[in-house]
């Protein structure tokens, strides 16, 4: 069992966004000890990881939140969710292709201003010599 702090250090999710997933419903059934603090089990801890997985690859909450309906729900989901997850990841490699164009491009520039700065410092070091 883990406490807020645990996960919140584990997960790199702040204490204040674990609990509005929880009343978000995108996890629920935390258990809590008799003080009333918060325990993440290691099925709470894998719930997280899937949940973070989709928002850092652009789900937006509202899909992830549907999506984890839909696992509570049972087997006869299974094929919506496939549905769901093969969406987002024609999504995500269509944002992987685009982002490798963009990333071409400042390659690019990269070697032409760096052959530009190594030109400028030659013509300076000229300039200097008497």
């Amino acid at each position: 069992m883990y406490s807020i702090q645990e996960v919140s250090k584990r997960t790199g999710l702040s204490s204040h966004t674990l609990r509005f997933y929880e009343k978000e419903g995108l996890i629920s059934g935390v258990e809590r000890t008799p003080g009333g603090f918060r325990q993440y089990s290691d099925e709470d801890m894998e719930a997280l990881g899937l949940i973070c997985c989709l928002k850092n690859t652009g789900m937006p909450l509202q899909e992830i939140a549907r999506f984890v309906a839909l696992t509570r729900q049972g087997e006869h989901t299974l094929e919506e969710r496939v549905n769901m997850l093969r969406a987002h990841r024609e999504n995500v490699l269509a944002r992987i292709e685009k982002m490798q164009k963009h990333l071409e491009k400042v390659t690019w520039k990269l070697n032409f201003y760096t052959q530009k700065l190594e030109e400028y410092q030659k013509n300076i070091k000229k300039a200097e010599i008497p």
